[in-house]
């Protein structure tokens, strides 16, 4: 049992998938995983263990921002020595070749965020963990996904002065989307010795505002994809 984690010894699988959203982690629980056992309320931040394809593996959630996921995330390896992790959640695209309900994996992230002023002689790059990557990219492939490979932007700012132009600025740079966490997730997972993934679905083009009308069931099968692909990307090897 940890500070935020209210889990006993044992009931936390070594291959966490996690989405930021609690309720999203409830659904994940309830409709891919065999026997899932609630492991966490504390804060709300739900957690589950269960079995996909016969091996365990625990959904947990990590909340909004930075300083959340690398709460849970240390707790998690440090207390509960996971091993492996998968991020999955949602992006905003700023580039125009990029299509609502897309699939991205980060490759690295770069960030506005301040998480990563440790004494150090330079700017640490957090990054993907090539062995995860490439079990996505297998997995993607064996399932028919298209999969969009690149680095993206972790932002500290959801709201934005002239948001287009800002957009505008990181890609030309190659960032692929802007998320929330990614930075946290790499950076940890780099200082703890463990291994790092984020699968992104684009929800949103500053390019394609007309798309932003999909019904909620047009984007939960977009959802699904990713999740599924998460799943099959850590029970895999």
């Amino acid at each position: 049992m940890s500070t935020h984690i209210s889990a006993q010894p044992g009931q936390i699988a070594p291959k966490v998938l996690m989405p930021g959203d609690p309720l999203r982690a409830k659904y994940i629980a309830e409709k891919f995983l065999a026997d899932p056992v609630c492991i966490n309320e504390i804060r709300g931040m739900y957690g589950y263990t269960g079995r996909y394809k016969d091996q365990p593996v625990t959904v947990m959630a990590s909340g909004m921002g930075t300083p959340s996921l690398m709460i849970y995330m240390t707790e998690l390896c440090r207390d509960y020595k996971v091993r492996e992790f998968v991020r999955i959640g949602t992006c905003g695209a700023v580039r125009e070749s990029l299509k609502v309900n897309d699939l991205i994996l980060s490759t690295a992230t770069s960030t506005t965020s301040g998480i990563n002023l440790y004494d150090l002689p330079g700017t640490f790059a957090p990054a993907a963990d090539f062995d995860l990557s490439r079990r996505a990219w297998e997995q993607a492939k064996k399932a028919g996904l298209a999969l969009h490979t690149g680095t993206t932007l972790c932002n500290d700012h959801f709201y934005v002065e002239d948001k287009p132009a800002y957009s505008r600025k990181w890609e030309k740079w190659g960032i692929l989307a802007s998320e929330q966490e990614g930075a946290g997730l790499y950076s940890v997972a780099a200082r703890e010795g463990v291994k790092a993934l984020m699968l992104l679905t684009v929800v949103a083009n500053l390019y394609h505002p007309e798309e932003d009308v999909l019904t909620a069931q047009e984007r939960e099968r977009g959802l699904d994809r990713m999740i599924l692909l998460g799943l099959d990307t850590l029970v895999s090897e």
